[in-house]
C-alpha cells in the first residue's frame, strides 16, 4: 500500500540490531545461568522433600495441547499496489498459519506462498475497527494535510474480514466467504495464538522455568517491575519483543517523519519496516540461545551432580541467611502490604475467584451435555456406526474451538474489569492471565473426557444390554462430575493464589527497592561464602517477601472460600496445565507440521465392548 521503503534495512542497521542483540545476550544470560542454579535447586528440594497428598482426583491426559487442524479457501490483501487475490489457508496443529495459492498446492505438498508463527498475534473482524487501529499507528501531526488518497481497504468494504494484527509484525488481512466461515477462522486463530503463546508457561522444565525467572529479574535490573505479556511465546520470541520494546521509541522517532503517502499506506509502511526489523531480531535471538544450548546442558548436569547431594546443607544455610535477613526487611516490607497491597487484595482476589469460577462451570456444563448425549444415543439403540461416531465426538471435545468457546468467553468477560483492578500495581499481563484460564478449562475438560473414557471401558461389558450399559454410565457420569468438582476446587484456588503472586509480588518488589538496598548489601559476603550458585541475596530476599505476601494471599482465600486448606504448593498437580516434563523452548516455536500429520489431540481409547462386536470401539 504505497510508502512502502525501497529496502526494509540496510547493511548498517543489520548490524546495529545484531549489536542490540548480542548486548542482550551478554546482559541477560549471567542472569539465565543464575536462574538456572535456583531452579534445579527447587526441582531436587521438591523432589526430596515430603510428598503432597494426591490432589488430581482426574486421570491424566497424556495428549499435549495443539490446535485442531483448520484448512479452507480465503481471500487475502497483497501485493503493491494491494490487491484482492484468492488463496487456500491451512492452520496447523501447532499453531503455524500457511497459506498458497490454491488447494491443489496444498495437497501435492507444494511450498506455501506465505507462512507465520501466531505469537504475538490478535484477531480482529471489524474493518472499521481496523482502520482505525492504522489511524493510530500515524497519527496525523498538527498542521499536517490531512486529505487522504484512494485506499483499497475503503474502496473495496469487506464482509466478513480476519485482520491480524501484531504489535512488531507486519498485519495479515484476510475475507471469508461467509459469516459462518469467518467464525470458524476466528476461533481456530484464537485456539492458535494461545497454543503458540503459552509454550513456555505450560513447561515443567527447570530450565523454562528459570528462563521466565531470569526475564523477570532481566527486566527488573531495567527498571521494568511489573508483569505484562512480553514472556508469551517462545524463549526466542520472548526475548524478541523484549528488545523490540526497548528499540520501539527510536525506530518510530527516526521513521515515521519520513514516511510519505496516505496515512494508512504509511501505516501499512511501518508495519512492514517493523515486520523487518522483528525477523532481523529473531533471527539473532535464536542463533545465540542456539550457541549457548550446549552450555546449558553442560551447566544444568553439573548443576544436578553438585547440588544434589548437598542439598540439606545448602536449604539449611539458605534458611539460616533468610532468618537473619527477615529480620531487617520485615518493617518496611509489613508497612508496604498493610498501605498499599491489603486495602486491594480482597477486590483482586474476588475478581480472580469469580472469574475461574465462571470458566469452570461453563467446562462442567459442556461436560456433562456430552456424557447425557453419549448415554442418550446408547439408550436410544443408536447404530454401531453413530455411536463411533459420537465417541469420537465426545473425544474431540476440548480440541473443538466452536464447543470450548462458551468456556473461554467465560474467561475474556472479566478482562476490563480486571484490568482496572491491577493497573495500579503496574500488572499489564490480563491477556496471559485469560490464556492461563482458557488452558486449564481446556486440560479439566481433556482429563475429564479421557477418565470417562477409562471408567466406562472398564465397568461395560459384553453382558449388558443397551438399557443396563446406559445405567453404568448414568454411574460413571456422577463419579466423573466428582472428580472434576475436586480438581476444579484446587485448579480454582491455585490459579487465584498464582496469579495474585504475579500481580503483587513485582509491585512489591519495586516499592521495597529503595528501602532495603543496604541490608542486601550487608548480606552479600555471606551470601557469597557459602559458595553455591545456587544461592544469591536478590533470591534470597524474594523467597523471602514472596512467604510473607503469600501469607496474606493465603489468609485472604481462606475467608473467601470458608475452611477449605489453601496451603496448597504453588507447582502442584493443578498449576501444570499439561503431563509435559520438557518443552524444548528453542525448537518449540519453530517447529511445523507436515500436511499428513494427525489433525487433532484427540484421546479415544478402545471403548465399550457392547453388542453387536465393536460397536463402541474405536
Amino acid at each position: 500500500m504505497g510508502g512502502r521503503p525501497s529496502s526494509p534495512l540496510d547493511k548498517r542497521q543489520q548490524q546495529h540490531l545484531r549489536g542490540q542483540v548480542d548486548t542482550l545476550l551478554r546482559n541477560f544470560l549471567p542472569c539465565y545461568r543464575e536462574q538456572l542454579a535456583a531452579s534445579v535447586l527447587q526441582q531436587i528440594s521438591r523432589e526430596l522433600g515430603p510428598r503432597e497428598p494426591a490432589g488430581c482426583q482426574l486421570m491424566r491426559s497424556k495428549k499435549l495441547p495443539r490446535v485442531r487442524e483448520h484448512r479452507g479457501p480465503l481471500t487475502q490483501l497483497g501485493g503493491h499496489p494491494p490487491r484482492w487475490q484468492p488463496i487456500f489457508c491451512v492452520l496447523r496443529g501447532d499453531g503455524r498459519l500457511e497459506w498458497f495459492s490454491h488447494r491443489e498446492e496444498y495437497e501435492n505438498g507444494g511450498h506455501p506462498l506465505g507462512s507465520t508463527t501466531l505469537t504475538g498475534y490478535t484477531v480482529l473482524t471489524s474493518q472499521r475497527e481496523y482502520l482505525h487501529l492504522l489511524d493510530t499507528l500515524c497519527p496525523v501531526s498538527s498542521g499536517e494535510h490531512t486529505q487522504e488518497e484512494s485506499d483499497p481497504l475503503l474502496e473495496m468494504p469487506v464482509n466478513f474480514p480476519l485482520f491480524l494484527q501484531h504489535p512488531f509484525r507486519r498485519h495479515l488481512c484476510f475475507s471469508a466467504a461467509t459469516g459462518e466461515a469467518q467464525r470458524a477462522w476466528r476461533l481456530a486463530l484464537q485456539g492458535g495464538i494461545r497454543l503458540r503463546g503459552t509454550v513456555l508457561q505450560r513447561s515443567q522444565a527447570p530450565a523454562a522455568r528459570a528462563f521466565l525467572d531470569a526475564v523477570r529479574l532481566y527486566r527488573q535490573h531495567q527498571g521494568h517491575f511489573g508483569d505484562d505479556d512480553v514472556t508469551l511465546g517462545s524463549d526466542a520470541e520472548v526475548l524478541t519483543g523484549v528488545l523490540m520494546r526497548k528499540l520501539l521509541p527510536a525506530l518510530r522517532a527516526q521513521t515515521l517523519p519520513g514516511l510519505r503517502g496516505a496515512r494508512r499506506n504509511r501505516a501499512w509502511a511501518w508495519t512492514e519496516l517493523l515486520d523487518a526489523v522483528h525477523a532481523a531480531v529473531l533471527a539473532e535471538a535464536s542463533a545465540g540461545l542456539r550457541a549457548f544450548q550446549p552450555e546449558k546442558d553442560e551447566l544444568l548436569a553439573v548443576l544436578e551432580k553438585t547440588i544434589r547431594p548437598d542439598v540439606d546443607q545448602i536449604l539449611r544455610q539458605r534458611e539460616r541467611l533468610a532468618g537473619r535477613l527477615r529480620v531487617e526487611v520485615q518493617r518496611p516490607l509489613e508497612s508496604c502490604l498493610h498501605g498499599k497491597v491489603d486495602t486491594q487484595l480482597s477486590l483482586v482476589t474476588q475478581k480472580l475467584l469469580s472469574t475461574m469460577g465462571a470458566v469452570l462451570s461453563a467446562v462442567q456444563t459442556l461436560l456433562a451435555q456430552g456424557m447425557d448425549r453419549l448415554s442418550g444415543h446408547l439408550r436410544g439403540s443408536s447404530s454401531g456406526t453413530q455411536l463411533r461416531k459420537e465417541v469420537y465426538s465426545f473425544g474431540e471435545m476440548p480440541w473443538d474451538p466452536e464447543l470450548m468457546q462458551t468456556c473461554y468467553r467465560e474467561a475474556e468477560r472479566s478482562q476490563g474489569r480486571l484490568r482496572q483492578l491491577v493497573v495500579p500495581f503496574g500488572f499489564f499481563g490480563t491477556r496471559s492471565l485469560m490464556f492461563g484460564a482458557q488452558d486449564l478449562a481446556q486440560q479439566l475438560m481433556a482429563d475429564a473426557v479421557a477418565t470417562f473414557l477409562q471408567l466406562a471401558d472398564q465397568c461395560l461389558t459384553t453382558a449388558l444390554d443397551c438399557t443396563q450399559a446406559a445405567q453404568q454410565l448414568e454411574k460413571v457420569r456422577g463419579r466423573v462430575l466428582k472428580k472434576f468438582q475436586s480438581d476444579s476446587g484446587s485448579v480454582q484456588r491455585n490459579f487465584t493464589r498464582g496469579w495474585l503472586l504475579s500481580i503483587f509480588l513485582p509491585f512489591v518488589l519495586h516499592q521495597l527497592e529503595g528501602s532495603c538496598t543496604v541490608e542486601l548489601l550487608e548480606f552479600e559476603g555471606d551470601v557469597l561464602a557459602v559458595g553455591s550458585p545456587a544461592l544469591t541475596v536478590k533470591g534470597i530476599y524474594k523467597d523471602i517477601v514472596q512467604g510473607v505476601l503469600l501469607q496474606r494471599i493465603d489468609g485472604e482465600l481462606k475467608r473467601a472460600l470458608g475452611a477449605r486448606d489453601v496451603s496448597c504448593i504453588l507447582d502442584g498437580c493443578s498449576e501444570a496445565p499439561w503431563d509435559q516434563t520438557a518443552v524444548d523452548e528453542e525448537a518449540e516455536a519453530q517447529r511445523g507440521t507436515r500436511p499428513g500429520q494427525p489433525a487433532s489431540g484427540t484421546e479415544v481409547q478402545p471403548l465399550f465392548p457392547l453388542p453387536p462386536p465393536r460397536t463402541f470401539c474405536s
